[in-house]
């Protein structure tokens, strides 16, 4: 029997998840998501194309390839049928090699309209949500009143959405939400609803099934899974910043439950981390930059959300985060991304420890959202030259490998792997 290899992020997300799965998917059978809905948006590029991805796992390109979108992740269907559109479009042939749980839960419109309701109620306590409607249809999850894409075909299944959507309005009502103008891609919420409805019948298309059984059938018929992760261990609901984090667990621990398999099923676990961080959205950031640096690293870096298309913070590498993710994560194959934003920087930095109170730690305090934190820096000297047409981590300028095997001792995992430029094929294996 085979054990299913996980990828997952290990900072605030955004770290190249997408485009590290494309490039593994040729070594698997299956590429199966796990939690998280469209508030994802994992970036490909080959071939000078470039595409994103919200619901639909990464592999969708190799139509060898079976694609599973998992229990744990939630859909929404308009956004859903978009997806399926752009990538026909793009050449890809979806129904034939995308299958979609029964477990999985589905967005609502409604579930919108609360995601917004619910930060407008927070006021200057805003975490920054996307408004895809991820918090309140895992609330619903939670509660046991969701809605599930196995639901779709009951014959009373209009009957409880409208149950479902009537306690939404009510709370939406509580909390004073002016749904006169409310607007969800330029449609009222009764528009929207109507579209959303017709979305449905694009999800029938597709093969729906017990994806627990799947995964576990293919395990036993040797085949090979990827499980593909969505955010990162930063924005996990139990151990990221809490609460400005999304509402599931995106750290390896969440493949068991976002696929039903067992603990003892998983393999290889591959954590992606840029050689720098950005943020998206309110939150603490300890080595965030406000200056020039920083806006080069956004400029440079193209660090624009694919979801929301909101600029990304941005700031040094946090060893003290990433070592704490890779230990919740249980890493074996450390994958680092985008270390040529920096090519043209004199120097780079990385946070080794931070100052809290007067004293030096290593760890992630409980307060982590409250307290002031002082990063600790080391200064290395920057490559000042182009990485690209390098073939080999060997052929790596002497200063940047040197900067990656003091983040590796600090990470204490082994960099399996670096990414060079955005495209696929731009990425050096080290074993």
């Amino acid at each position: 029997m085979t054990k299913v290899d996980v990828l997952l992020g290990l900072q605030w997300g955004d770290e190249g998840k997408g485009k590290i799965v494309d490039v593994l998917t040729p070594k698997y059978d299956v590429i199966a998501r796990f939690q998280g809905g469209p508030n994802a948006g994992h970036t490909l590029e080959f071939n000078g194309m470039k595409h994103v991805l919200h619901i639909i796992p990464s592999g969708i390109f190799h139509q060898d390839k079976i694609n599973v979108i998992g229990n744990g992740v939630i859909v929404e269907p308009c956004i859903f049928r978009q997806e399926i559109e752009q990538l026909k479009e793009k050449g890809a042939q979806p129904e034939k090699n995308l299958y979609i749980s029964k477990k999985a839960h589905l967005i609502l419109p409604s579930h919108r309209m609360l995601d917004a309701a619910n930060e407008q109620a927070k006021g200057n306590r805003k975490i920054g949500s996307t408004l895809k409607g991820i918090g309140p249809t895992y609330t619903d999850k939670i509660a046991r009143s969701g809605l599930r894409i196995g639901d779709i075909l009951a014959s009373d299944f209009r009957e409880r959405y409208e149950i479902l959507k009537n306690q939404h309005l009510q709370t939406a009502h509580t909390l004073n939400f002016d749904l006169t103008n409310f607007r969800l891609d330029g449609l009222t919420l009764d528009e929207y609803e109507t579209r959303w409805m017709e979305a449905l019948e694009t999800l029938k298309n597709f093969k729906l099934i017990n994806s627990e059984y799947f995964i576990n059938h293919c395990l036993e018929e040797g085949k090979k899974v990827l499980a593909e992760g969505a955010q990162a261990a930063m924005l996990d609901v139990d151990f990221g910043t809490y609460p400005f984090v999304t509402s599931s667990n995106c750290i390896a621990a969440g493949v068991c439950s976002g696929l039903g398999i067992a603990p003892s099923k998983v393999g290889r676990i591959y954590g992606i981390a840029k050689a720098y961080c950005t943020r998206v959205g309110a939150g603490p950031f300890p080595t965030e930059l406000f200056d020039e640096t920083g806006k080069e690293l956004c400029d440079k870096g193209h660090e624009y959300g694919s979801t929301t298309g909101r600029p990304r913070r941005c700031g040094w590498i946090d060893m003290p985060a990433l070592r704490y993710a890779c230990m919740l994560d249980g890493v074996t194959d450390l994958v680092i991304t985008k270390p040529d934003v920096m090519n043209e920087f004199d120097e780079v930095k990385m946070c080794t420890a931070y100052e809290i109170d007067g004293e030096i730690t290593d760890e992630l305090p409980f307060e982590y959202n409250t307290l002031e934190i002082h990063p600790q820096f080391r200064t290395f000297p920057g490559w000042k030259q182009s990485i690209a047409g390098c073939k080999s981590f060997e052929e790596l300028p002497q200063e940047m490998k040197d900067y990656l095997a003091v983040v590796e001792q600090q990470a204490g995992v082994h960099i399996s792997a670096v990414s060079t430029s955005p495209d696929r094929k731009d990425v050096l294996f080290r074993d």
